[in-house]
């Protein structure tokens, strides 16, 4: 059984810092929100976040995905080429009415222009000669993409096509989205950079790349728009600013212009309305605890390591902090031993949790002595 023993106050620990930002400290038209500290991978704002949705085209994020681990493993390579067939033609083309590279049948573009056709057009077309290319069929590939996601721990996410098309159980959280961004940043850094490209030519038609925020705002480098009837207009995107990354997904918004408008503002709240404090073990004053058959009663303990809260600036100061045992501390006890955890409980949010050590060593009590404490102990009527 876990035994929560204290419950101080940031002020007692000398810790300047506000409480997290609750639903109310940041409004959103969007049906859909998340804001989520890169670093951390921290959520820090959720207007249903964890709730499944229709991705839309942001399910390019994870066709995207698959292709970086498939060139990572070295089963293909950029300058691999895909033959164009009638179905990805007919399905993602001019035709289509859609988002479209402008594949013509028999096309044979390489990974890295399919890629760009993907990321920068958002071409369906792209999607599915990708799709076929690498794993036979697009439902087989949408099989993949699936099974890719729950190794990643995506666990909202299951996929249907390559596209981001509505079908039935298409669906994946705004959370997971902004999860599947940062693995793209963190484990593909040069390809990664597909994103940030404003526009993308092929067959001498130029096209722009739709992300409102490239251009527009400073540090902004992606992801990915999207787009149906069903879902309204949605964005994941990021953002680096002063060494501090921010990445921002909504859907279930109007209109293009309201997308704009809303995905930057959120953006700009990201780095503006919340900050991350680093709290080194020197600045934290924690209580001795008590020790169970020592010979000292009690022991000092500290943070093992600094440890990163992100906090919202104008929230009221009522987070809390206790220190969590998973019972009573019993000797012996060495010099920096792991004795438990500090907790810091912030509404709103999964609680941040720092190990704490001791700062010396407590030796056990000989027989005789453990004989008096366990005497005590009936004499006291068991209470300690």
């Amino acid at each position: 059984m876990i035994a929560r023993l204290f419950a101080v106050s940031f002020a007692s620990l000398g810790l300047a810092l506000a409480a997290f930002a609750q639903s109310t400290s940041v409004r959103t038209e969007a049906e859909y929100a998340v804001i989520m500290d890169y670093e951390s991978g921290e959520v820090l704002f959720s207007k249903d976040g964890d709730v499944p949705m229709i991705p839309a085209s942001m399910t390019k994020i994870m066709t995207a995905y698959v292709v970086f681990d498939r060139l990572r493993r070295g089963e293909i390579s950029l300058t691999d080429q895909f033959t164009t067939s009638e179905n990805a033609w007919r399905k993602g083309g001019f035709a289509s009415g859609g988002s479209t590279m402008g594949l013509a049948p028999g096309d044979q573009p390489t990974v890295e222009e399919l890629l760009r056709g993907v990321i920068i057009l958002s071409g369906n077309d792209a999607c599915i000669v990708l799709a076929e290319g690498l794993s036979g069929s697009e439902e087989a590939f949408a099989e993949d993409m699936t099974a890719l996601a729950a190794e990643l721990g995506l666990e909202t996410a299951t996929f249907k096509n390559a596209t981001g098309l509505d079908e039935p159980g298409h669906r994946m959280s705004a959370v997971d989205l902004a999860h599947l961004a940062k693995l793209s940043i963190e484990e593909f850094p040069e390809l990664y950079a597909l994103y940030a490209e404003t526009s993308y030519e092929w067959r001498g038609i130029s096209q722009p790349n739709r992300n409102p925020l490239l251009g527009r705002m400073d540090g902004a480098d992606g992801l990915k728009t999207g787009h149906l009837s069903v879902s309204g207009y949605g964005l994941t995107a990021s953002a680096e600013r002063d060494g501090q990354r921010r990445i921002v997904v909504v859907n279930g918004l109007d209109s293009i212009a309201q997308r704009a408008q809303e995905s930057e503002r959120l953006m700009r709240l990201a780095f503006t309305a919340f900050e991350t404090r680093t709290i080194v073990p020197e600045a934290v004053i924690l209580p001795e605890l008590d020790v169970w058959l020592g010979q000292s009663r009690t022991v000092a303990v500290s943070l093992a390591e600094p440890m990163k809260i992100t906090a919202h600036k104008r929230a009221l100061e009522g987070a809390k902090t206790e220190i969590v045992l998973e019972g009573p501390l019993e000797a012996p006890i060495t010099t920096d031993e792991v004795v438990g955890n500090l907790v810091v409980t912030i509404e709103g949010r999964d609680p941040v949790i720092a190990q704490i050590v001791a700062d010396e060593s407590v030796a056990r009590l000989g027989f005789f002595g453990r004989a008096i404490e366990g005497l005590s102990l009936m004499i006291s009527g068991g209470e300690s």
